[in-house]
């Protein structure tokens, strides 16, 4: 059948997983499996019992959740009785928790555990909508979710024609969710998705990835963010059986334990199991290292198609036999493809994972647009191209804008912002068009290359333009560097903040005999600044003589999402990071520093 709500999945399923699991979680060292008939009749009694307790259509329902099967069941119950599914980060600040429960009107919110309901609980007092917050994980005295799923199984007959009634009735275009995304700065606003936005999107997607029924994936980037959510509709779709990992430091044990073929992750994530691959590599000894980094030094020299000449295949079939074997069991043996999304991805990775017989497909697209615009794949001949964001799909158009803003129509593109016309007229032009507020261009009419965020390019005293998040991404390929961000707007030339990666920097050290007290003191120690400085020559020696790094400075804090340098989405959030190193960025520029409203 075709599908066109997002609950039409459920019924897709029955007629593809015969039996198999949909989705799975680990309890007690056991995996919870349920197979698509347990899955669709959790469904339908936590509808039966939400309408029980008086919600309708166009009701919000907010779940504050890390990945686990009820985070489905609940957005498949509210999705088929029409109301509306509000997913929330579990890491954002009370403020934020307050705003968008607020904001969105929740008439009800589920929440992982006893934590999040002792947090969210007092924050919500004064929010009239709100019948009740109820927990995934079962405690005294505490509402639990089987509690409303229960008394739904109990007054089934009572409403399911009700249910049946209103299923019939949704349409596409009616709003399935309201994804709240902060962006860089400011309060969250609430972005509208309907189902026709996020099943166009897996659609159009789904037959661009190598995946079949009966394939396992591994989830961990949170359901609550639109590519992961979109993606474990596709997997869905696809008939997969989606694994919930346990926590994000399980993730290599879960993926080596169910060889999974395939999983979504943004580039920290890529280049987290890089750099620990490396750091092996330097353990090794003799013959070996050096085989280990002929082999890597191979890898991030790969091109498709055999560019690279006779000899190089050659090679490249002794370095997969040698080494980069290994690495394929490390990640399980079975991986098909790694899908990268939420932030640029530096090409090297790209290379040496493709290289190692582990296709990394990157793709682009905001919340907005449900989210993906163009996606890198092998399905169809020169579909894949290092350092773009893949062909654009085929249901979705592209313009690039005379300041080279990417614009972009298409049945993915969101109703709007809630609760706010203005912005959203700021973002969609009387043509249609969505302002994407990126920078890129189409090369050969169909490969999208991202360059920066519009918003974020800078421009200098000498009137040249910045790019800052292109230099970026250069300076964290360095197993030095953690994260950086390219400072210098109406300056003379350009600095940067550097959160070292202190695991990488205590290594170095202790190989080195270099001796500390803590990280305050290491980061003002000669040969430290000295070793960092060789990391900038070698990334100044790739710019233009106006973008190279002129000055940087260490800090000792790590950035985070929890600590509010990133957002949920680990983007740099450049407003707070000037406010909080204002004093050192005034000794860099020897003078008072505007800071920026991004």
């Amino acid at each position: 059948m075709a599908a066109t709500r997002t609950f039409d999945i459920l019924e897709h399923g029955i007629d593809i997983y015969n039996g198999r699991t949909v989705l799975a979680y680990k309890q007690n060292g056991k995996w919870i499996e349920y197979d698509i008939h347990a899955y669709k009749e959790n469904a339908d009694n936590l509808s039966y019992g939400l309408m029980a307790l008086g919600l309708k259509k166009g009701d919000k329902v907010a779940t504050v959740s890390n990945n686990r099967p009820e985070w489905n069941f609940v957005d498949m119950a509210a999705g088929q009785a029409g109301m509306v599914h509000v997913p929330i980060y579990s890491t954002i600040s009370n403020d934020e928790y307050k705003h968008i429960l607020s904001h969105s009107e929740s008439k009800i919110i589920f929440v992982e555990n006893k934590a999040l309901y002792d947090k969210i609980k007092p924050l919500v007092s004064d929010i009239p909508e709100l019948i009740g917050i109820y927990t995934f994980t079962k405690f005294d005295d505490i509402p639990f979710w089987e509690d409303i799923s229960k008394n739904g199984k109990v007054v089934a007959n009572q409403f399911k024609d009700e249910l049946k009634a209103i299923k019939d009735a949704i349409k596409p275009d009616d709003i399935a969710s309201i994804i709240y995304t902060s962006g860089t700065t400011g309060l969250s606003k609430g972005v509208m998705l309907s189902h026709q936005n996020f099943l166009s999107n897996v659609v159009a997607t789904s037959p661009r990835l190598p995946l079949t029924a009966g394939d396992r994936t591994l989830s961990f980037l949170p359901l609550c963010h639109v590519l992961e959510r979109m993606v474990n509709y596709i997997f869905q779709y696809t008939g997969m059986t989606i694994y919930y990992a346990e926590s994000m430091a399980t993730i290599g044990d879960n993926i080596r334990e169910l060889k999974v073929n395939a999983f979504c992750g943004v580039p920290r994530v890529l280049e987290t199991v890089y750099n620990k691959i490396i750091a092996k590599g330097k353990d090794l000894t003799g013959i070996k290292k050096h085989i280990f980094f002929w082999a890597v030094n191979l890898g991030l020299r790969y091109e498709f198609n055999g560019k690279n000449g006779f000899l190089y295949e050659l090679q490249l079939k002794v370095a997969r036999k040698l080494i980069f074997s290994k690495w394929l069991e490390a990640l399980g043996g079975e991986m098909k493809l790694i899908i990268s999304g939420g932030a640029a991805l530096q090409p090297r990775l790209a290379r040496v994972f493709w290289a190692a017989g582990i296709p990394v497909l990157e793709g682009y697209g905001l919340t907005e647009t449900s989210p993906v615009i163009s996606v890198n794949h092998f399905q169809a001949p020169n579909s894949v191209r290092f350092g773009s964001v893949g062909p654009i799909l085929e249901n979705v158009q592209v313009v690039i804008a005379e300041d080279g803003e990417i614009l972009m129509k298409g049945p993915n593109l969101m109703k709007g912002y809630f609760k706010d016309p203005d912005l959203t007229k700021q973002s969609i032009d009387e043509d249609g068009w969505f302002h994407t507020g990126d920078i890129g261009h189409v090369d050969d009419d169909r490969f999208l290359v991202i360059t920066d965020r519009k918003k974020e390019i800078f421009k200098m005293s000498n009137g040249k333009y910045i790019a800052p998040q292109v230099i970026e991404n250069k300076i964290k390929e360095s197993f030095f560097i953690e994260q950086a961000m390219i400072v210098g707007e109406n300056e003379k030339f350009v600095s940067a903040l550097i959160s070292p990666n202190f695991s990488f920097l205590h290594d170095w050290c202790s190989r080195h005999k270099v001796h500390f007290e803590n990280n305050k003191v290491l980061i003002t120690m000669p040969e430290v600044i000295a070793r960092y400085q060789k990391e900038v020559n070698v990334i100044n020696k790739q710019l233009g003589e106006f973008e190279q790094i002129k000055r940087f400075r260490l800090v000792t804090e790590q950035w985070s999402s929890q600590t509010g340098e990133l957002s949920p989405t680990l983007k740099l959030r450049r407003k707070i990071l000037y406010d909080r190193y204002q004093d050192i960025l005034e000794e860099i520029f020897g003078k008072n520093i505007e800071v920026r409203g991004v």
